[in-house]
């Protein structure tokens, strides 16, 4: 019995080698590299710089990863615009507002121009997303003194909405 577990730690043995080789090789290997952007895809929507950051942190080159997004977006199957446009109606699903929305597709990689068209074309009325946003959180009632309205116009003001609209949510 004693040569049988020898034989099972050599095989585990060479298991283990044969994987980190295989994690070695994998850095280079495009097949691999769109595999895994795909399974990154299947799960949501991503920008072309957000999808290379995340390959490279799982081990890809940066030229693998470049090449394996450049060819996804080349198909259609990666879209900055439609990860725009989803990206800003989920946020503002959340009652975020666009100075927040526009700072969160920067950390992402989108450029501020094409941030700045799928904003306006978002159809999203600011204004009452405010108004409801500081009703969900603070009731019906406006803010009874300086005080109170300090404490809500810094709340939209950390949810990313501008000067106006909170003006216009807060004042009566």
């Amino acid at each position: 019995m004693p040569e049988r577990s020898i034989l099972n730690e050599e095989i585990r043995a060479l298991h283990a080698a044969s994987e980190e080789a295989s994690k070695d090789d994998r850095g280079s290997d495009p097949v691999a590299a769109r595999k895994k952007a795909m399974d990154f895809l299947a799960r949501r929507e991503h920008a072309a710089d957000e999808l290379v950051r995340k390959l490279v942190k799982a081990g890809f080159d940066d030229d693998t990863a470049e090449d394996a997004v450049a060819e996804l977006t080349r198909e259609g199957l990666q879209s900055d615009e439609r990860f725009v446009e989803s990206f800003i109606q989920s946020r503002a699903n959340q009652g975020k507002g666009p100075v927040r929305i526009r700072a969160e597709l920067g950390q992402r990689g989108v450029a501020e121009s094409a941030t700045r068209q799928m904003l306006e074309a978002a159809g999203v009325d600011w204004f009452a997303l405010a108004q409801s946003t500081r009703v969900q959180k603070f009731g019906e009632a406006r803010p009874g003194d300086y005080k109170e309205k300090a404490r809500q116009m810094r709340f939209l003001q950390y949810r990313g909405f501008e000067t106006e609209q909170i003006a216009a949510a807060v004042d009566p």
